[in-house]
């Protein structure tokens, strides 16, 4: 199993409407992508930011690049996501995993 690891911040202003807003595009889109096995969502609030981390789990590499493309360690990213002053990291991670136990 792989999990795909991605990180971005907005103002705390817009956290509930980004939150809805991923839920609604890359929570989606992923779960909706063939080879998708689930996606998890933590926002964290520092100072005047809301910190979102979003893990998706996958069956393999070809389930990733059916969501990402073929730039797969590359952040999807969404039009809409400038009105919320997304900062996102440029770069996602991919974790190589055997189990995934909930906390």
């Amino acid at each position: 199993m792989i999990v795909r690891t991605w990180h971005g911040c907005v103002p705390l202003k817009y956290a509930e409407s980004f939150a809805q807003h991923l839920q609604n595009t890359g929570v989606e889109h992923a779960q909706n992508t063939p080879g998708n096995l689930g996606a998890f969502v933590k926002m964290q609030i520092q100072a005047d930011q809301a910190h979102f981390f979003l893990a998706t789990y996958w069956q393999d590499i070809k389930a990733v690049k059916a969501f990402a493309g073929d730039e797969y360690d590359v952040a999807v990213t969404w039009p809409e996501d400038e009105r919320f002053a997304l900062i996102s990291d440029p770069y996602v991670f991919h974790h190589h995993v055997a189990t995934v136990t909930p906390l």
